[in-house]
C-alpha cells in the first residue's frame, strides 16, 4: 500500500474480522448481537441514502446483508432479526431502480464466497476503504463503479430478502407433515412403529425432524392406541435426542407441547428401567424399540430379559425420565440458536 492511500478505519477492520468469523461459521462473539447491529446500522443509512455518503453505504451494507443472510437463515431463530434484515433490505430495494443500470452485459461483480464479500462490503462503506480495496485487488474505476450499480444492488437485495422470507417460514411457520400419515398409519388406525424407527434411525436422510414432528402431533391429537403410545413417544424422544444441531421453533413448539403432557411427579419401586440399559447409540436404541414391537422379525435386543416386561417399559417413571432429558435438549436448542421466549413459545 502506498503512503498516499487512505487507510480503512480501525473499527471497520474489526467489523471485517467479526463478520468473517460469522460467515465462516466460527463467530468470535455473539453472532446475534453482531448481526443485529449490522442490520440496525444498515437501516440508519436510509435516512441519508440520497447523499454521496449514503449511496456508498447503501452499496456496502447491501453486500454485507447479502453475505450474512445465509447465517441468519440457517443459524439464528430470532423473529426480530428476520424483521430487521427484511426492513433494511426492502428499504434499500425501494431506493434502487434496475432500469438505471448502464453496465455492459456480464460486467456485474460475480457472487464471491461470503468471507470475500464481507471484506468487499466493509470496504465499500468509506472512501478510504474503497481506495484500499482498489489498491489491494488492482481493480479499475469501472469495476468499482459496478458495485454501486442499482441493478446489481437490486439483485442482491432481492435475493437476500427472498432467502430471509423463505427461512422465516421454515423456522417459524407451520410445517406440513400430514403426508406422513400415509406412511406411518396402518389400516385401522394403528401406528407402524417399526417404520417410524427406521426413518428416525437414518438421520442422514433428513428424516429425523419431520418424523419427530409428526410423532409429536400424533401424540397431541390423541389418535394413539394404547399399545402404540410407548413406541410413538420413543420415536419423538429419539428425534429430539438425535437432532444434535437443534431444530427451529417451527418444529420445537409441538415437540415441547407433547413432552409437556408427561407427568414428572411420579415414583415407582423399580431399580432400573429398560431404556436405561440400551447403550446411548442410535443403533442400540433402535434395536430395543423394534424388538419390542416386532420381536419375531427383530429378535436381537440390548435390553436384559429381566427388565423387558411391558410393565417396566410403560412405567410412568421411565416416561418422566425421558421427558426430563427431552426438555433439557429442547432448552439447549434455545440457548444454542438464540431468540427470545416469544420466538419459541408453544
Amino acid at each position: 500500500m502506498t503512503e498516499q492511500t487512505p487507510t480503512m478505519p480501525a473499527d471497520h477492520r474489526e467489523l471485517i474480522s467479526d463478520l468473517s468469523g460469522i460467515v465462516c461459521d466460527y463467530p468470535n462473539g455473539d453472532p446475534e448481537d453482531s448481526l443485529s447491529i449490522l442490520a440496525y446500522d444498515a437501516r440508519e443509512v436510509l435516512d441519508h441514502v440520497d447523499t454521496p455518503e449514503g449511496r456508498r453505504e447503501r452499496a456496502g451494507y447491501t453486500v454485507l446483508l447479502h453475505a450474512t443472510c445465509w447465517y441468519v437463515a440457517a443459524r439464528l431463530f430470532s423473529k426480530a432479526m428476520y424483521t430487521s434484515y427484511t426492513k433494511a433490505l426492502e428499504g434499500f430495494r425501494a431506493t434502487l431502480d434496475p432500469a438505471n443500470c448502464t453496465c455492459p452485459d456480464g460486467s456485474h461483480p460475480k457472487d464471491g464466497d461470503p468471507e470475500y464479500s464481507v471484506g468487499v462490503g466493509v470496504s465499500l462503506l468509506t472512501e478510504a476503504g474503497r481506495a484500499e480495496f482498489v489498491e489491494d485487488y488492482g481493480i479499475d474505476d469501472e469495476e468499482l463503479a459496478a458495485y454501486d450499480c442499482e441493478g446489481f444492488l437490486a439483485d442482491l437485495a432481492d435475493e437476500a430478502a427472498a432467502r430471509i422470507r423463505e427461512a422465516y417460514e421454515e423456522n417459524f411457520g407451520d410445517i406440513d407433515v400430514s403426508h406422513l400419515d400415509a406412511r406411518y398409519v396402518r389400516d385401522g388406525g394403528g401406528i407402524d412403529v417399526v417404520a417410524l424407527q427406521k426413518a428416525v434411525r437414518h438421520s442422514s436422510e433428513g428424516n429425523t425432524g419431520p418424523v419427530a414432528l409428526w410423532s409429536a402431533r400424533r401424540w397431541l391429537s390423541g389418535q394413539v392406541r394404547d399399545e402404540d403410545r410407548l413406541g410413538l413417544f420413543l420415536s419423538l424422544w429419539m428425534g429430539i435426542d438425535q437432532s444434535y444441531a437443534g431444530l427451529p421453533p417451527s418444529y420445537a413448539r409441538d415437540m415441547a407441547a407433547a413432552v409437556d403432557t408427561i407427568g414428572l411427579e411420579v415414583s415407582c419401586d423399580h431399580q432400573r428401567h429398560p431404556w436405561s440399559t440400551a447403550e446411548k447409540t442410535v443403533e442400540s436404541r433402535y434395536r430395543a424399540v423394534i424388538h419390542l414391537y416386532a420381536p419375531e422379525d427383530h429378535p436381537d435386543t440390548p435390553v436384559p430379559a429381566d427388565l423387558a416386561s411391558r410393565e417396566r417399559w410403560e412405567c410412568p417413571v421411565q416416561y418422566a425420565e425421558l421427558a426430563r432429558s427431552a426438555k433439557k435438549n429442547l432448552e439447549g436448542w434455545r440457548v444454542m440458536r438464540g431468540g427470545g421466549e416469544e420466538d419459541w413459545e408453544v
